[in-house]
């Protein structure tokens, strides 16, 4: 495997301190003991100082360029004045990265933002990579490696730190110190001038020292590649992220509903949500989280049983729990039989169980032993009150025991002061979740459930639309197109429905009326009952004017409100108003209003919102918030998400409304959405909903011209299924082949194909002879990130259903232009053209993603797929271990 283009950065094999000093008080003093006493190879390690022979004791350099040894990375701590030129000294040592931490730079004011923009520009001229500036830098400890502006020991360990604030940073060090948690990277940003959130993510999920993640993030600035990254790590190791910030100032001047009721923290949580993270809401939730993620705590539900011994503590627990709607099971009858051998018969025997006051550390073992191996428990929480009786180092000894045999999560509540000291500190030494109060612990649980749920929402990736009809985008264009061109970024109410209907989402008819009498023939038109609606360019809300009338049953009724609108209308819009609008009254007695909504942020792109519609959506702010593009699953978790949810149900005397059709209207706007990145802004208000179905009353859609030259669903922080890859062709004996993205689903079809190689190919491949994958590596190659990485499938149609008959796979490399690639064709399908297909198919997939440049092998000995890539430009040579199998290939 390569080696990550990071590495030199954080895991250098040598490091030069650039103002390494002894003064007391600067930074490079700070630095440079740091690495010293951390036990950095001496021999790797050179200071840099203009004035000094040596540096504590080894000898100084007056410049980069005269080490004669290879230097990985360079720690800057001189004045940011000096930037530039360090830059170029570095550049020509061939130094490929540098940490910026000159404590004079501030980042913030244009002074400092020319020389930052100079300083990128001479670091791209030498391919140097740069983290900062920042006032705290970095540290690996399990590396020896404290290139951090830190006085105080940073223990080794298995959680990484990475955070945008060098304060913060520094303590959650401090508080980490005193409770003896430990750390396998510690890395603060800074200014982020070059590499990023995103970047260290992708380093941190590759690193094997690193089992965990806490992120502190202040802004976000390239959401794709943090969503990329998130994604990622989230897959193989807990990551959990505190974001400050979470109030923006309020739109003074809506244009629609979802933009008023879309805030950037919301979308922001659903990114998290989506990402398979879970966010932690304070400081203390993060300090509470470095000690839980510190002894890798998981749950597999939300089942908490609670053990204590004063009922008084229990209680606290039991509220809170229910606060959260974290459940209390019953226990196991065979779990009760067992209490009832081991507790008093005045204890209580059930969940939550009070084992008295007295309890000595065999009754608290026992009986959180039990527990534990109850099926109906997901975690246990026991609450330890010091009591005459009790033994709490004995007992904090039983649970120490307990943990190292139990996967499921055990904390504890040790409550009191001096008393449970000792006994603290020794559950912080063996990694024991213990905490002061319970009310702390069920939040634990809690929050560990969320990031279980979270998980499950991780693994949806959307695939296409199945059998629904392809949507009509040529129309939907023209509509678009033609209110750019006539400068307009509102869709008239008429214009925006024909977007809907362009995506087969069910709409009202709607018909213009510049008069009274064009009302009442277009009222004779569609039937009694109407409704009455302005129609004027720009108006947000019609109601905020008494532009709406509604349930008009009488031709003489439309005519006489007709006049009396449009003569109100010209008074106050003049030449803005266009006339009226008329359409029919939905007429739905079972009726639900719903909103379905869409609002842009600036850092995520498109997120969808759904909630209580009409007139409520003003007044309760009952909305919810998803990222797209969504699935079924993931609908469904939207609408559950909301308080309007429980009137789809059964309700009083009215019948269920029809919720697939909710959810079908959900994901044909995920698919508008992904599809029309001109779509700024869009409304459905009021959605109703019945036992029949939906329709959209009333749309409002505001667009915008997408910036050019910008990748296909660049405007997405997720990247949708990309549907559009997928063909169908011919084998040279006629047998119909299927080329198609691969899909979360095809996890067993892959599985087999696996089976299916010969014994030399699947090592070759997967470095291994077992004919089935482990069900991590499964998810990895099935479930892709479509913004960095792709796999096709080629499949054919067998007796036991669709058969994988081969994979071709990219990685799009860190310079976002180039990917590495594979290709792997089962040993029987050889020789039928496939190889050819599956390569064009491959390369179209990569020239989608606007890359100019693949390198890869192919496993193949075929001469005609060789003679084919040969044609589309490539350099082929034999691989270096040639075993007739194997070919290098390369761009020219």
């Amino acid at each position: 495997m390569k080696q990550h283009y990071l590495t030199p950065l954080f895991d250098p094999s040598s490091v030069a301190v650039i103002g390494a000093s002894e003064t007391p008080g600067a930074v490079g003093t700070t630095v440079f003991a740091n690495l010293v006493e951390a036990g950095f190879p001496g021999g790797k390690l050179f200071p840099v100082n203009l004035n000094r022979v040596t540096v504590l004791g080894i000898p100084a350099f007056k410049d980069v360029r005269k080490i004669k040894q290879p230097v990985d990375l360079a720690v800057i701590t001189t004045p940011s004045r000096t930037l530039p030129g360090l830059i170029d000294d570095c550049g020509k040592a061939g130094i490929q990265a540098v940490v910026i931490m000159s404590l004079d730079f501030v980042g913030t004011d244009a002074k400092s933002r020319r020389l930052l923009d100079r300083i990128r520009a001479r670091a791209r001229q030498y391919n140097i990579r740069i983290l900062g500036p920042t006032v705290f830098g970095m540290a690996r400890p399990a590396s020896k490696l404290a290139t951090g502006n830190y006085q105080g020991k940073i223990k080794p360990g298995s959680m990484a730190l990475l955070s945008q604030s060098s304060s913060v940073t520094s303590a959650i060090l401090d508080w980490a110190e005193s409770h003896d948690i430990g750390f396998s990277s510690v890395v603060s940003l800074g200014s982020a001038a070059d590499v990023d959130v995103g970047e260290t993510l992708d380093y941190l999920v590759a690193d094997p020292k690193t089992h965990s993640i806490l992120l502190y993030i202040e802004d976000v600035h390239d959401a794709r590649i943090l969503m990329s990254a998130l994604r990622a790590a989230a897959r193989s190791k807990p990551v959990m992220v505190l974001k400050v910030g979470r109030y923006d100032e309020p739109v003074k001047l809506a244009r629609t509903h979802s933009e008023r009721l879309i805030g950037r923290d919301d979308v922001f949580d659903s990114a998290l949500r989506r990402a398979g993270v879970l966010r932690l809401r304070s400081i203390n939730q993060l300090f509470t989280a470095a000690r839980v993620l510190g002894g890798s705590y998981k749950t597999r539900g939300r089942r908490l049983a609670i053990i204590t011994n004063g009922i008084g503590a229990g209680l606290m627990a039991v509220d809170r729990a229910r606060d959260l709607h974290v459940e209390l099971p019953q226990l196991s009858a065979e779990t009760t039989a067992k209490l009832d051998l081991l507790l008093p018969a005045q204890s209580s025997h059930t969940n939550p169980i009070d084992i008295l006051g007295n309890a000595p550390p065999e009754r608290f073992h026992a009986t959180t032993e039990a527990v534990l191996d109850d099926p109906n428990v997901d975690g246990v929480l026991v609450v330890f009150t010091p009591q005459a009786g009790t033994d709490h180092m004995a007992t904090a000894e039983a649970m120490i025991a307990l943990r190292k045999r139990s996967d499921k999560p055990l904390l504890l509540a040790w409550i009191g002061g001096k008393k449970v000291d000792a006994s603290r500190k020794l559950l912080g030494k063996h990694n024991c979740a213990y905490f002061h109060a319970p009310e702390q612990a069920v939040e634990v649980f809690y929050s560990l459930a969320a990031w279980q749920y979270n998980q499950q929402l991780l693994l949806q990736t959307p695939g296409p639309l199945g059998e629904w009809e392809a949507p009509d985008l040529e129309t939907a264009m023209t509509i678009i197109d033609g209110a750019l061109a006539e400068g307009r970024s509102v869709l008239d109410e008429i214009e925006s429905k024909a977007l809907l209907r362009s995506f087969h989402i069910p709409v009202t008819l709607t018909m213009r009326a510049q008069s009274a009498d064009d009302a009442v023939n277009a009222a004779m038109g569609m039937g009694l009952p109407v409704v009455l609606k302005v129609d004027v360019d720009g108006l947000a809300h019609k109601t905020d004017v008494d532009g709406v009338a509604l349930n008009l049953t009488s031709l003489v009724q439309v005519a006489s409100e007709a006049n009396k609108m449009l003569a109100r209308a010209r008074e106050r819009f003049g030449d803005k108003l266009h006339g009226l609008t008329v359409q029919p009254m939905h007429g739905r007695k079972f009726g639900r209003e719903l909103m379905v909504g869409v609002a842009s942020d600036r850092a995520f792109g498109p997120a969808i919102s759904f909630g209580s519609g009409g007139i409520a959506v003003e007044v309760f702010n009952d909305v919810a918030v998803a990222l797209p593009p969504l699935n079924e699953v993931l609908a469904d978790h939207l609408i559950r998400r909301t308080k309007v949810k429980k009137m789809l149900a059964t309700f009083r005397n009215q019948p269920a409304v029809d919720l697939d059709a909710v959810k079908a209207v959900l994901l044909r706007v995920s698919e508008m959405v992904c599809e029309l990145p001109h779509i700024q802004q869009l409304d459905i208000n009021p959605l109703i909903a019945d036992e029949r179905g939906v329709v959209a009353v009333d749309a409002r859609v505001i667009v915008a011209p997408p910036p050019e030259n910008r990748r296909r669903y660049g405007h997405m922080a997720i990247h949708p299924y990309p549907s559009h890859l997928a063909q169908v062709t011919q084998l040279k004996n006629g047998m119909p082949l299927t080329i198609r993205p691969i899909r979360p689903e095809d996890a067993q079809l892959i599985n087999s194909f696996v089976a299916n190689l010969s014994d030399e190919t699947r090592y070759n491949r997967y470095m291994s002879t077992l004919k089935s994958l482990p069900q991590v590596m499964l998810a990895r190659f099935t479930q892709l990130d479509y913004a960095r990485e792709m796999a096709l499938v080629a499949s054919v149609e067998g007796a036991q259903g669709e058969m994988i008959v081969a994979v071709a796979r990219f990685v799009v490399n860190p310079d976002y232009t180039s990917c590495e690639f594979a290709i792997v064709i089962n040993d029987q399908w050889q020789g039928k053209g496939l190889g050819v297909k599956l390569m064009e198919a491959l390369f179209n997939a990569a020239r989608d993603k606007g890359l100019s440049a693949v390198e890869g092998e192919v496993l193949t000995s075929n001469k005609t797929m060789l003679a084919f890539m040969r044609h589309l430009g490539f350099a082929i040579q034999p691989h270096p271990e040639d075993d007739g199998l194997k070919w290098v290939v390369k761009t020219l």
